[in-house]
């Protein structure tokens, strides 16, 4: 009896099944979401009952012209007939209606397949019709040994994976502080953004399967420097074309837009580079987590010495200094393995979006390995000795004469990467990781390091000093932007004999990269100082010296120094403003698809009115991206701004929201809420 003509009814892509066993649940999308590596299942209803002489096959295509040799068509076969390299059984059969398991290799390309069910006939093969239903993203894995972003840990995944929202540390290392960012990888219409990212820099497809391709590809693309990528570098306090860096609330918005028009979207600066990358990559499953350096070194001399230069009467030359020393810079790292490196520099690599310096041609710095980085081992790709050099440079001070010629009178190896913060696993605590990238400061491991790291090209300061016997301190806090600020210097005399400083005090106000935004205060003074003693200067600063050109991101610098015989001292202290703060409470009852509504309230507390104000929130898993616009929020006033929303996922979730205006920037508040479907969170 010859069997009817074998056709395919229906296919059904079990999501209900798969997302959970792939961790994929939270993407808000209509299309299966898988990860690579493992198995997923596919139900295939044909016209019949399948007989032991039917032959078909799953065919996975990516890309406008898909090949079998380049891994973007890829047919899946359930019998003895041999087909691509990803791997097919069949679970159940149950009268018309197959189980088949499909397990994508653990280096398959990553991105967005059309699936098809192929028919062999003796005409040849029958195939499903297009069909957008049963498209399916396929994701790195790092629940899967095998492929290259595994991180062993459950609670590391959950964090550095899974986790759509997350604290950046800026300030100083001293005063540390930090604002939420919502990564927001699940939220509607990302995941096609990131792939977007991917197709407009003309990757070839057949290449987004290699982690460190991708994540050196994504560090150039996230920066528009050459390539009209997603963000638009501003560090200029001008920020009258876009969108200050200060009033993003997270990533989401940002890459919508740059989705929906293509155009590079303004502004940023290095954590907000950093926030939008490190959704990039947690939406393609790749583990990563923000950085924070405070004092950061940008070297543009390419060298370990970070030289800061000062005229003859002891005034800061910024002419002819090209250096800075930055409070804090933000990069990302990602954890993968790296089979071009020796066996040992795997795990945690430094990736940087901010465009700083260009490697291979483009803006961009990664993958390098940290572990190479704290071993001093600068030969290995990519872009080591950069990072190297932001975490371990030399401080030189020069004194320049009259003839231009520079004289070296101070050297501080302790500045430059005194701290290196990333949040804490499961918590929003700072976590230093400092240990991660150097060895303790002058140990016989840090001595090797640096000798290593000179070997390889690293040129390092040798200048040979006299031991000084005069020394300057400075000691001060954070300063509100109401307060008057007290500047105290201490001048440590450990001589024999009194002796007389010439000493000037330069104030000014600094963006967060070093550089002088306004200088408010030049002054000399002369200070005597007893043998062997301690003598303290005090200025009282006013508050309207400084604070009329306060704004994005902005803090106070003073720099003394002195000259007292043929001795010449210096110091720099970095004091960050404390701004006020938003109110956040949320009411309802905290579970999904019930309705709850979030209030910000602000006071101005100042004297003066805020023009021009701009209040945002978002909520990743809990409400899309909100804004509100005050004209004007007058002396002493309150606002007060409410808002419904009904949560979409459940488990820990966050609220952020940012006050942003021309004259008051960086106003932020978060509040946490823990949603459930039944039961407890």
């Amino acid at each position: 009896m010859l069997e009817t003509a074998l056709s395919v009814q229906h296919v059904d892509m079990c999501q209900q099944l798969n997302k959970p066993n792939h961790y994929t649940t939270a993407y808000d999308i209509q299309n299966l979401v898988v990860r690579r590596g493992q198995e997923f299942v596919v139900r295939v209803t044909f016209s019949r009952p399948l007989a032991e002489a039917d032959d078909f096959q799953l065919e996975f295509l990516i890309g406008s012209n898909p090949s079998p040799s380049k891994g973007t068509l890829v047919a899946v076969t359930f019998g003895s007939r041999h087909g691509g390299p990803w791997s097919g059984q069949i679970v159940e059969a149950q009268g018309e209606s197959v189980l088949l398991g499909i397990t994508p290799t653990a280096d398959a390309i990553v991105g967005k397949f059309r699936t098809y069910v192929a028919i062999v006939t003796s005409g040849g093969m029958q195939r499903t019709s297009r069909d957008a239903n049963t498209d399916l993203y396929l994701l790195f894995n790092a629940w899967c040994p095998q492929d290259a972003v595994f991180l062993a840990d459950e609670a590391a995944r959950r964090e550095y994976v899974m986790s759509d929202y997350g604290v950046i540390f800026q300030g100083t290392v001293s005063a540390m502080s930090q604002r939420n960012w919502m990564y927001g990888q699940f939220e509607r219409g990302v995941l096609d953004a990131c792939i977007y990212i991917l197709d407009a820099s003309r990757m070839p497809i057949y290449n987004r399967g290699n982690i460190i391709q991708l994540v050196r590809k994504g560090s150039a693309m996230i920066n528009s420097q050459d390539d009209n990528g997603v963000l638009v570098g501003n560090w200029s306090d001008d920020y009258s074309m876009g969108m200050p860096p200060t009033s993003w609330t997270g990533s989401v918005k940002i890459l919508l837009q740059y989705a929906n028009t293509g155009v590079s979207i303004c502004f940023a600066q290095c954590w907000v580079f950093a926030g939008v990358f490190n959704t990039f990559l947690r939406c393609l499953g790749i583990p990563s987590r923000v950085i924070t350096n405070f004092n950061s070194a940008h070297d543009n001399t390419g060298n370990l010495k970070t030289d800061l230069i000062f005229k003859t009467d002891g005034t800061p030359d910024r002419r002819n200094t090209r250096d800075s020393i930055w409070n804090y810079h933000c990069w990302n790292e990602v954890f993968i393995v790296r089979p071009d490196l020796p066996a040992g520099l795997s795990g945690w690599q430094v990736v940087d979006a901010t465009p700083q310096e260009t490697s291979d041609g483009h803006f961009r710095c990664g993958p390098a390995s940290v572990t190479a980085i704290k071993e001093g081992l600068l030969c290995h790709p990519f872009d080591s000795g950069f990072v190297f050099a932001e975490v371990n440079s030399d401080v030189v001070f020069h004194k320049r004469d009259r003839y231009g010629t520079l004289s070296p009178y101070r050297v501080d190896k302790t500045h430059v990467g005194q701290g290196i913060y990333t949040q804490a696993v499961g918590s929003p605590a700072p976590m230093d990781i400092t240990h991660t990238y150097k060895y303790p400061e002058g140990s016989a491991d840090d001595n090797r390091t640096m000798a290593r790291a000179e070997e390889y090209g690293c040129e390092r300061d040798h200048s040979e000093l006299p031991d000084t016997q005069l020394t300057v301190t400075i000691t001060a806090g954070l300063v509100t932007h109401l307060s008057t600020h007290l500047s105290l210097m201490d001048f440590q005399n450990q001589t024999e004999h009194s002796t007389t400083v010439q000493a000037h005090l330069a104030g000014s106000v600094v963006f967060y990269t070093g550089v002088i935004s306004k200088s408010f205060r030049d002054q000399n003074f002369t200070v005597t100082v007893a043998a062997n003693q301690t003598e303290r200067v005090m200025f009282r600063i006013p508050a309207q010296e400084y604070m009329p050109h306060l704004g994005s991101q902005l803090s106070l610098q003073f720099i003394v120094t002195g000259q007292a015989d043929d001795q010449s001292v210096s110091a720099i202290k970095v004091i960050e403003m404390q701004t006020p703060s938003l109110t956040l409470m949320v009411s309802g009852q905290p579970q999904v698809q019930q309705e709850m509504i979030v209030t910000v309230s602000f006071t101005n507390p100042f004297n003066f009115p805020l023009q021009g104000v701009h209040l945002a929130m978002e909520g990743a898993g809990l409400v899309t991206h909100r804004t509100r616009y005050y004209s004007v929020i007058e002396p002493l006033s309150s606002i007060s701004w409410k808002e419904s929303f009904f949560p979409r996922l459940d488990g820990p979730r966050c609220i952020v929201a940012v006050l942003d205006s021309i004259s008051l920037r960086q106003v932020t508040s978060s509040v946490l809420i823990c949603i459930v479907h039944t039961g407890y969170c």
